[in-house]
């Protein structure tokens, strides 16, 4: 018979799935964090939330750190146990939150990687707008690059989305949360050219909603679209492990930022739950800002080679 944790652990996992909306592979994530935490609240003797208390989420932290696992996944496995903890305490099942005060890993600070304007540029001019998959590739890397949007978002985009009269987009986001995000004048041009000429040729007698479609006439994936990019990185000559369709959101924050926007509005646009999630991009800028001097000031770098 399943003990009173495992039990709170399966209506934390609905709560999560029914009430919260979350996507199923986040509440997978949940579900492989908590039952490892099981596993040591077992070894604990701890078979009831009430009896749940802070050192056992500190000492699953150091059981985790003692198997070799990194920062990344500790925190994410943090969060994990977090979240319970607190559903526990809304739902009357234990008097304390077990997770208040325990501190995350540090996590070291990586800048995402990101491309120059003027390799975007070329990235986008690779797809050459002379067949049908060339209109399609032209129109995705446009909207890609100029809403923002996540690869998921992107693939998943059904022709109702497109308000092109407010020269918007709908989009379903993280957790099935909606947003409109503008779309550049380039991205709906090029969508337009993409839905007369070519989508219907893609199409053929097929029905199907999805705007992006492949050569057979089926929803586009992320795997397709992966492929494609690699491919028009070559041909624009830039290496094909710096380009992926998250690199090109990465630009389109970065290349905002830098024109000026406000940083709330790129956060609204990205889709970020977290403000913080949007700052590590004025990193990139203030990064972009020293390699330009580095090269071009008299005193840089690259003046005295």
């Amino acid at each position: 018979m399943a003990d009173a944790i495992s039990n709170a652990t399966d209506a934390f996992l609905r709560h999560c799935a029914v009430e919260r909306g979350l996507a199923p592979k986040t509440i997978e994530a949940y579900g492989a964090d908590l039952a490892r935490f099981a596993e040591l609240l077992a070894r604990k003797s701890v078979t009831t939330p009430r009896a749940l208390a802070r050192e056992h989420v500190t000492g699953f932290l150091a059981s985790l750190e003692a198997q070799g696992l990194g920062p990344r996944s500790r925190a994410r496995m943090l969060v994990s146990v977090r979240r319970f903890a607190q559903y526990l305490v809304t739902t009357g099942r234990c008097a304390r939150d077990a997770s208040d005060g325990v501190a995350s890993p540090r996590l070291p600070r990586q800048l995402p990687r990101t491309l120059r304007p003027d390799e975007t540029a070329a990235l986008i001019e690779a797809a050459a707008p002379d067949g049908a998959l060339g209109l399609r590739d032209r129109a995705m890397l446009e909207v890609l690059y100029g809403s923002g949007l996540r690869v998921s978002e992107l693939v998943a985009l059904p022709l109702a989305a497109l308000d092109r009269r407010a020269g918007v987009l709908r989009v379903l986001g993280k957790g099935r949360k909606e947003r409109l995000v503008p779309a550049s004048e380039p991205a709906l041009d090029a969508l337009g050219v993409y839905l007369r000429d070519a989508r219907p040729q893609l199409l053929g007698k097929k029905r199907c909603d999805a705007v992006f479609l492949t050569a057979r006439g089926a929803p586009m994936t992320r795997q397709n679209f992966f492929a494609r990019l690699r491919t028009l990185a070559a041909r624009a000559g830039i290496a094909k492990e710096r380009v992926s369709p998250h690199v090109l959101r990465h630009a389109f924050a970065t290349d905002l930022l830098e024109g000026g926007a406000d940083l709330r509005a790129v956060q609204t646009m990205l889709g970020h739950a977290d403000l913080a999630t949007t700052q590590i991009y004025t990193h990139v800028s203030r990064g972009r800002m020293r390699e330009l001097v580095e090269t071009h000031h008299p005193r840089g770098a690259g003046a005295r080679r």
